[in-house]
């Protein structure tokens, strides 16, 4: 009998039951709802991304990337005559930056479009550049791109630019789900490659809901290799004292995914519209919804009390609906 839309219900894995820990659960297999306990759920903190999973800055990302990044372009087409499409928003932002340290994202987009340029390093602004010397000004207040430094440092000023100017929206779905965790006593993280998580969460008012933060700044500061290695998820569970298996990880870039189940957390949600949740999938992710808000009352998640009966579905569920 399949399981009734929305609930997904599996047989306890070995040595699991009434939510105690228990050996590693295979890729693919939700975890078991024991039917005594629900409340306590089978988790004991939730690890989120930041970008695109809590807040709608994603879309603020991918802007001040394509600003700074079609810059680059022009520049390489001007300089080497090749024809250079303008980049791409979408599916190449998901493939090249998103998830990434910013410096990361650089190196990962020049080498996808066979463009060379120096390593480099700040040298007094923001920019890379020295704000007195008037030989790096193109004149329209825009400083040369040649560097991989100068190229993420114009991008932190691009995006610091837009928030400033228009705020941080948040999925609503996404906030419901944190204060449901948080009123069960369920710890919450962020864990961001963005060096302007503080910021963000700040402008979102969500800094009250989050229990410990792995930003860029952290990474950096502590020597943390970015996504797709599992160092910040790691670090958010060591500080929240939850050991992996007991955390779930909720992530919408392929490099967050990847990071999730390679650091061994106990389930790794996916954020994904239709056209993604393979993507999500094949990567490692054990579910993928369109909207957090979508997990809200799930009994095996220990988010809710809907026992509707005793179903088995075997395998990996992507509701992905609009």
């Amino acid at each position: 009998m399949s399981a009734p839309t929305g609930h997904l219900l599996l047989p306890p894995p070995p040595g699991r039951q009434g939510g105690r820990p228990g050996p590693a659960r295979p890729h693919g297999r939700l975890p078991w709802c024991p039917w005594h306990g629900c409340p306590d759920g089978p988790y004991d903190a939730w690890l989120f991304d930041l970008d695109g999973v809590l807040t709608r800055t994603d879309e603020v990302h991918a802007a001040a990337w394509r600003s700074v990044l079609d810059r680059v372009l022009a520049d390489e087409a001007d300089r080497t005559g090749r024809a250079l499409a303008p980049f791409d928003p979408g599916a190449e932002y998901r493939a090249t930056v998103d998830g990434r340290p910013r410096a990361d994202g650089v190196r990962a987009f020049l080498a996808a479009r066979g463009i060379a340029r120096p390593e480099g390093a700040r040298t007094g602004n923001r920019s890379g550049h020295r704000a007195d010397d008037p030989e790096d000004d193109t004149g329209d207040g825009a400083r040369p791109l040649t560097t991989v430094e100068d190229i993420a440092a114009a991008k932190d000023e691009v995006f610091t630019r837009l928030v400033a100017s228009g705020g941080v929206p948040v999925h609503a779905g996404a906030v419901a789900l944190v204060r449901a965790l948080r009123a069960k006593g369920i710890a919450t993280a962020v864990v961001s490659a963005s060096e302007n998580a503080r910021a963000v969460l700040a402008a979102a008012g969500l800094t009250e809901f989050v229990d410990a933060r792995v930003d860029g700044v952290v990474a950096r500061n502590a020597g943390l290799a970015g996504k797709p290695a599992p160092d910040t998820f790691l670090e958010a569970a060591r500080r929240l004292d939850v050991p992996p298996e007991r955390a779930v990880v909720v992530e919408d870039s392929r490099v967050g995914v990847e990071a999730g189940r390679r650091g061994g957390f106990g389930l790794v949600v996916g954020v994904a519209g239709p056209d993604g949740a393979g993507d999500l999938v094949a990567v490692g992710a054990d579910i993928v919804v369109a909207h957090l808000g979508d997990l809200l009352g799930r009994d095996e998640l220990g988010l809710g009390h809907r026992h509707l009966g005793r179903s088995r579905w075997a395998g990996r569920m992507a509701a992905t609906r609009r």
